[in-house]
């Protein structure tokens, strides 16, 4: 039987848009903010040839500063205030959590709650000013080492151009939080969508122009346009894909009622480590060509071999990459999902899976259930991730939109809709309840 909240939800249309007051203030707010960092992208640092920059970053544009740059909207092309983007932070989000594995303090306040979890956010600031600093003055001293971009080198263009990096990257990080809280969608994920959309027209536009100059065939670009659809409606099914485990849960007496016994799920995601499996993977293997590019050829040997070997397409990075990829998708899942912990809620709030025994056989069928999915996962990641590596080294294809790209731009996108379909349905909820009070005044 249908619940009047499922019917609700299917009746659910963008037409109330208009109606929903609060919705439109957060949608307006959300667009300011993405617009302020936009404008961030194209304010460059001073004390820097824009010109000498751009010709040294297109030498290694294919390295480990391209993936960040595609990251951060291209402001790192630009050499902008907010050239770092948010990467500091969602690093230091990703070592605060692999802490929670060894450190019992900080597991200890992960299973605080709210309490604990605004204590986890600070740690995860001050560390992430830390990261920031240290990249911004290694990004500093790799500018004034590489000869006429810094105009005027020295301790002062060091001292500024940590700071201001700095500055930029504390910044978004802020407004990313007031994006959380008075806007819609995941603030941080906005600010890395709004980055790698804002890049796109520019690169169909290139794609569509080598087509015009015969660089690629029209055929190439038709086939690559309808491969793209079919990748992003793939990842689509693959992220709303979910294995439901059965939860049962025995009759209890309130007072001198009873009630009956009542069945929920418990949903595990075909894909629980996300996107960061991808982007760990390719920040590994891009790193010796990043290193090699700015040596420019004056490393040892062996490196400028494994740079070879590494190169995009190649035999050798597609092995890693496949192996990389299925290491950390076991790997995360392992740090963000615990069956123990789940199986230990599940026993304190009566909740049992229908013939397993509570306890510690929950949490091992729980585990067994949720390596058998994480192999699917894994799979399709990988799937998604390679076939814009090889359509980049056979085909020739400028394939701007990478499996990393997809990945991130269709989660986010998805998880904003879905945010904005729970606001509307709240606002369709508070008409009904209005209306209900005036029949009943009336009456």
């Amino acid at each position: 039987m249908v619940s009047a909240a499922e019917q609700l939800a299917a009746n659910l249309n963008f037409g109330a848009l208009a109606k929903a007051d609060e919705l439109k203030k957060r949608i307006w707010f959300t667009v300011g903010a993405l617009l302020v960092y936009r404008l961030g992208t194209y304010i460059p640092l001073p004390g820097i040839d824009p010109n000498a920059w751009a010709q040294l970053f297109n030498t290694q544009s294919g390295g480990i500063l391209g993936m960040f740059n595609m990251f951060s909207g291209g402001g790192i092309h630009r050499m902008a205030i907010f050239a770092l983007n948010i990467m500091p932070y969602i690093s230091a989000s990703i070592i605060i959590q692999l802490m929670t594995t060894v450190s019992p303090q900080l597991e200890a306040l992960k299973k605080e709650g709210e309490a604990g979890r605004k204590i986890m956010n600070q740690y995860t600031r001050y560390l992430t000013v830390v990261l920031a600093a240290f990249q911004s003055y290694g990004i500093a001293v790799g500018l004034q080492g590489t000869g006429n971009v810094v105009s005027q080198p020295g301790f002062f263009f060091l001292i500024s151009t940590t700071i201001t990096l700095t500055g930029g990257t504390m910044f978004l990080m802020w407004l990313g939080e007031q994006i959380t809280a008075r806007g819609i969608g995941n603030g941080i994920s906005l600010i890395i969508l709004s980055g790698i959309v804002a890049e796109l027209p520019a690169a169909i536009a290139n794609t569509l122009e080598l087509g015009r100059q015969g660089a690629i065939s029209t055929g190439l670009i038709l086939v690559v346009l309808v491969m793209a659809v079919a990748v992003i409606a793939f990842i689509v099914f693959m992220e709303r894909a979910q294995r439901r485990l059965l939860i049962q849960y025995p009759k209890r007496q309130v007072g001198n009622r009873m009630f009956e016994g009542q069945s929920s799920h418990l949903p595990l995601k075909l894909n629980t480590s996300g996107v960061i499996p991808p982007i760990f993977a390719s920040s590994l293997l891009l790193l010796p060509t990043t290193v090699a590019n700015f040596n420019a050829g004056s490393g040892p040997g062996w490196l400028t071999t494994v740079t070879t070997l590494l190169g995009h397409g190649r035999p050798l990075f597609l092995v890693l990459y496949l192996a990389l990829i299925l290491f950390f998708s076991f790997f995360y899942t392992a740090v963000v999902f615990n069956p123990t912990e789940t199986a230990d809620n599940l026993k304190k709030h009566g909740g049992f899976i229908p013939g397993i025994r509570p306890g510690e056989r929950t949490a091992e069928y729980i585990d067994y259930v949720l390596s058998r999915i994480t192999v699917v996962g894994a799979i399709y990641l990988a799937i998604v991730c390679l076939i814009p590596e090889i359509l980049i080294s056979y085909a020739a294809v400028p394939f701007y939109f990478g499996g990393t790209s997809l990945l991130i731009v269709v989660s986010v996108t998805m998880d904003t809709v879905a945010q904005i379909q729970g606001y509307l349905l709240a606002h369709q909820y508070e008409g009904l309840i209005k209306k209900s009070k005036l029949r009943g005044r009336n009456r």
